[in-house]
């Protein structure tokens, strides 16, 4: 890994003084166990923040680049940073989610040697109080293939976006209207992968309550016109069926999972 850096992590704020000091102290704490910062890039796109989100970054070196302008929601901030991101892969990391333990970014880095295109794992989903909800995988209809593909989606987003890291060559832009389109951008990535690796311990700890949640009606339509761009107008429909049945039954012997 002769080319610096290798991996860029991107946090999108707006007014996140609340949440934005847990990630960056689990960032710093998983690059002190790393041999060569250099190999980490980390770029905060901010969206013209009114509270103090800038006064708390500013006080992190390990900072690449800090920048704060009027956006166009939260698929738009993310776009400005695949643009400027110079890592060869790229993670996403919003504001209250965290690195998972002090030694993610190591063995990362020691992943990347495989040299895939796609790097996956489970989340761990937490409260805004910091305790554990449990992994994804576990405390919601979500099962994570050992082995994923593109396929695997079809009853929607298979892995947290959190926990997928691409190598930036192959990473489409993301589609600003959609409250989906992180869905849409996993599958498009999958579909121009040569190699996928699944990672076993997790590579973050999730936030749950994200933008989706919160406009639980439009991220169901725009779900559906992702599904039904990769798989088709009847598939969709009779798989957004089973999505429903499936949150149904486990909601009964789970209880609520979001």
């Amino acid at each position: 890994m002769n080319d610096l850096p290798v991996l860029t992590i991107i946090t999108i704020t707006y007014n996140a003084e609340r949440f934005l000091g847990c990630t960056l102290t689990s960032v710093q704490a998983a690059l002190d166990e790393v041999k060569d910062p250099r190999l980490v890039e980390y770029l905060v796109i901010d969206g013209k923040s009114g509270d103090n989100t800038l006064k708390i970054a500013s006080t992190f070196s390990f900072i690449s680049k800090i920048i704060s302008e009027p956006d166009s929601g939260l698929y738009d901030a993310m776009n400005k940073g695949l643009a400027l991101a110079k890592g060869k892969y790229v993670w996403f990391l919003n504001a209250g989610d965290e690195v998972f333990d002090p030694n993610t970014l190591k063995s990362l880095l020691e992943a990347f040697e495989n040299n895939a295109d796609v790097y996956y794992s489970d989340a761990m989903l937490v409260r805004e109080n910091g305790s554990e909800v449990g992994l994804r995988s576990q405390f919601t209809p979500h099962t994570l293939p050992l082995h994923l593909k593109w396929q695997d989606f079809a009853l929607g987003m298979k892995v947290c976006h959190q926990a997928f890291i691409v190598r930036k060559s192959i990473a489409p832009t993301y589609d600003i209207e959609n409250l989906s389109a992180d869905i849409d951008w996993e599958i498009e990535c999958l579909k121009k992968s040569t190699e996928i690796h699944f990672i076993k311990t997790p590579l973050c700890r999730y936030l749950v309550g994200g933008l989706s949640i919160k406009n639980h009606r439009r991220s169901l339509i725009d779900r559906f016109k992702v599904l039904h761009k990769h798989f088709g107008l009847i598939p969709s429909i009779f798989n957004h069926l089973r999505i429903f049945w499936r949150g149904a039954i486990f909601a009964r012997t789970h209880g609520k999972y979001w």
